[in-house]
């Protein structure tokens, strides 16, 4: 019996020059020689074919993140943080993205809530001129990456929208290269920058909207050291409304005279798989490990998750939320989070064969119990995490409250101003990832391509 199936596609050429033909070997040394390679090694280091044929703008995304070494801050695989298409799902589920594809500006709402500086584009907001400054701007360094998104058509290929990252520029020839995703259908390949440019100025049929390109950056610092909130479970959209929406209403429509009643009010109505919404990272080390030391960076994000974990507990919100939970009789699973250094290893040791999860009652997330004399909990409580998510909801959410010496005091144990800047920046990044889901909730992400205030 016989199946249908392709093997690749013929690359059309012209418009299209293959990377590893001759004149294309030629014309990468050309801009090698004048510099305008530099985001290449990086980007190729971590080149990925899309595992579905719609999956181009996610593969094209996880491939960026993972080249500009962003922490996902959450699980990929075992005890691995890394970004894949599986991971990015936040703005459309991905069955739908592997039924339809996905639009441009889901891409960049997916950029922008795993933490990365974006700037998107579409050929309406832009020119050529401009286009072309930003592609040799990214092409001369490698902390900035360009995915665009353009019609296949264009360039006389089979298909019509699709993703992919720009890895390099020949200036001289005025020619881009394009990292193709789908390496199952054509090689990476140079073209015209102004054909590039034709092939994003065309219509998206399912938004009716141009379509465009994005730069991708590395940010100033890692966007979230201890927490994130995480999109993985399927009723994440019912829990941003309820911290959006509902909880402005419960402290306004109810008798509120204390902070006391301020949390039990929020606390008693959180939904309840809340628990899958908020989560902290541990750092882990695993036994084949033990006898290696940490690198620099590795003791330096130890060492900043310490402290921001202790500038979150001395906050005075956080000593409301403890005396609060006490009092309801919460028990947290986990000890008190300390980072003590076991010798010079400073985190804790994860044996591949020997690990026991357990199930923190504040999160429900897996706490990894390493095995060996030397062991490091790292693991903060629910009252922090509970305490860091009232600090992520913005400022607005409180002014329904109709005491006002009450409304005044809610307002100054959330001021970020007398706060560290450490612990301003996490808060600051969990209110945009808070700002981003609503976005999506509300699908809205084609319409705002910016960062969240």
């Amino acid at each position: 019996m016989s199946t249908a199936s392709l093997y690749r596609r013929f690359l059309p050429t012209p418009p299209a020059i293959d990377f590893a033909s001759v004149e294309g070997k030629k014309i990468f040394n050309e801009a090698l020689q004048k510099g305008t390679m530099e985001g290449f090694f990086r980007l190729i280091s971590y080149f990925q074919t899309q595992s579905e044929p719609a999956y181009c703008g996610l593969a094209s995304l996880s491939m960026v993140l993972n080249s500009l070494s962003i922490d996902p801050g959450r699980k990929w695989k075992g005890p691995w943080r890394w970004f894949d298409e599986s991971m990015l799902e936040c703005c459309e589920p991905l069955e739908i993205v592997k039924d339809k594809g996905i639009t441009f500006g889901k891409v960049v709402c997916l950029a922008h809530s795993s933490g990365a500086k974006v700037q998107a584009f579409r050929t309406t907001q832009s020119t050529i001129d401009d286009f072309r400054r930003y592609v040799l701007k990214c092409s001369t360094s490698d902390n900035c990456h360009m995915i665009s998104t353009y019609h296949r058509g264009v360039f006389k290929q089979t298909g019509t929208g699709h993703f992919s990252p720009i890895g390099g520029y020949n200036a001289e020839r005025d020619m881009a290269l394009i990292l193709d995703v789908a390496r199952f259908k054509y090689p990476p390949h140079w073209v015209p920058l102004r054909l590039l440019w034709d092939a994003m100025n065309s219509i998206d049929e399912s938004t009716g909207r141009h379509r465009g390109f994005m730069l991708i950056s590395r940010p100033y610092r890692e966007p979230g050291l201890l927490y994130t909130l995480s999109c993985k479970d399927e009723s994440w959209t019912s829990i941003a409304k309820y911290l959006k929406e509902d909880v402005p209403l419960l402290v306004s429509s109810q008798h509120v005279d204390t902070i006391e009643r301020i949390l039990d009010v929020v606390f008693n109505s959180l939904p309840s798989n809340f628990n899958q919404f908020i989560r902290w990272m541990a750092e882990i080390r695993r036994t084949e490990d033990i006898n290696q030391n940490l690198s620099s960076e590795e003791e330096s994000r130890l060492d900043l998750k310490q402290e921001l974990l202790k500038q979150v507990q001395e906050t005075e919100l956080f000593k409301h939320v403890d005396k609060f939970l006490f009092s309801v009789g919460y028990e947290d699973n986990q000890p008190p989070y300390v980072l003590a250094k076991a010798g010079s290893q400073g985190s804790e040791i994860l044996s591949e064969t020997e690990s026991d999860e357990s199930c923190c009652s504040e999160t429900c997330v897996k706490c990894i119990k390493g095995v060996g004399e030397e062991k490091v909990k790292a693991y903060p409580s629910g009252n922090d995490a509970f305490t860091a998510l009232l600090l992520a909801l913005p400022p607005q959410t409180w002014s329904g409250i109709k005491d006002q010496s009450l409304l005044q005091q809610m307002k100054q144990l959330i001021s970020m101003v007398s706060f560290p800047t450490l612990l301003q920046q996490e808060v600051l990044h969990l209110r945009r990832q808070l700002q981003l889901l609503k976005r999506c909730q509300e699908n809205k992400e084609d319409e705002d391509l910016s960062a969240p205030a």
